[in-house]
């Protein structure tokens, strides 16, 4: 029996975290084929010395894959791809992966954002996507090398809503024997809008005025303007018929109160940093279309959105 292909599409923060954990066990286990897909130095530094993992839970900081690609034009017959990219990324890949992918390849985005699904499902209409959310403490400390901090990272995975009966056993199988902590749901929509309210909110809020999550929590201002934008997509999330708790704003804010004070959000640092390429359309530009398709009025969403642009 052939082993099955698993790729890892990018070695940023998420997939150098989660790609190190599933390669590391599988160096011991030789159950599969790990491929990774890097660019640039990423590519040069991993394909010389492995991917570097500096994590409390790991005291073995380096693996190695069967295989690391440039392109994903040579990547052959995979079975299971992590998308692990930048969102601004994500309709070059999807289209580059069409182009390699099998007719049971699976698809499982490791993204945060509300319409990372069916962005993927637009250009790949007809393969099992699994729609995912993702939380980890994990950033790149240079190319080749990414830190993880605090807790265990986990990821919470559902089921393809438009292939519901897939048999996706042995995906689960991969992340249990790989020792990733996750949570898999028939359902997983529910918890992917809930953690977009929290991100879109404070990240927009964050952008605009330059400050941190607990200055969110606490400048009577900033609390309205992220309140403002949580009312809209929460709008969004009833008209679309996605169960989020009625008190998702207080605890979205009981949420971030446990960050420390001054967390920076990464639209945050990517705006204030004059980075061209953000997660500005993930967030904002995500609420405006959602508001439009199901006619809901996102007017607060639309003037923080234009103030951050400096319309």
């Amino acid at each position: 029996m052939n082993k099955k292909h698993i790729v890892i599409v990018g070695l940023g923060g998420v997939g150098g975290y989660f790609g190190f954990k599933i390669n590391q066990v599988n160096e011991a286990s030789g159950k599969y084929t790990v491929s990774f897909v890097a660019r640039g130095e990423t590519y040069d530094k991993v394909k010389e010395n492995g991917l570097v993992l500096l994590s409390p839970e790991h005291p073995n900081d380096r693996t190695h894959p069967n295989a690391i690609e440039q392109n994903i034009s040579d990547i052959k017959n995979p079975d299971l791809v992590f998308i692990c990219v930048k969102e601004y990324d994500l309709e070059n890949v999807c289209r580059q992966l069409k182009e390699v992918i099998t007719k049971d390849t699976i698809l499982l985005p490791m993204m945060n954002g509300a319409n990372i699904y069916d962005r993927i499902r637009k250009i790949i209409p007809d393969h099992v996507i699994l729609p995912t959310c993702i939380y980890v403490a994990s950033h790149i400390k240079e190319r080749g090398t990414v830190e993880h901090k605090g807790k265990a990272g986990k990821m919470i995975v559902g089921r393809d809503p438009e292939h519901f009966s897939s048999d996706i056993a042995w995906v689960t199988d991969l992340l249990q024997e790989s020792k990733i902590d996750f949570d898999f749901k028939d359902n997983s929509i529910t918890d992917i809008w809930t953690k977009f309210i929290f991100i879109a909110s404070f990240g927009l809020v964050t952008a605009k005025h330059n400050s941190s999550i607990g200055t969110v929590c606490t400048d009577e201002k900033q609390k309205q303007e992220a309140t403002e934008i949580m009312k809209e997509i929460k709008k969004i999330a009833d008209k679309k018929d996605i169960q989020l708790v009625e008190d998702i704003i207080e605890k979205t804010f009981e949420k971030a109160s446990t960050f420390p004070f001054e967390t920076p959000t990464s639209l945050q640092l990517d705006i204030h940093s004059g980075k061209k390429e953000n997660e500005l359309e993930l967030f904002a530009g995500a609420v405006l279309k959602y508001g439009k398709d199901v006619h809901i009025d996102t007017p607060f969403t639309q003037k923080i959105y234009n103030e951050i642009l400096g319309k």
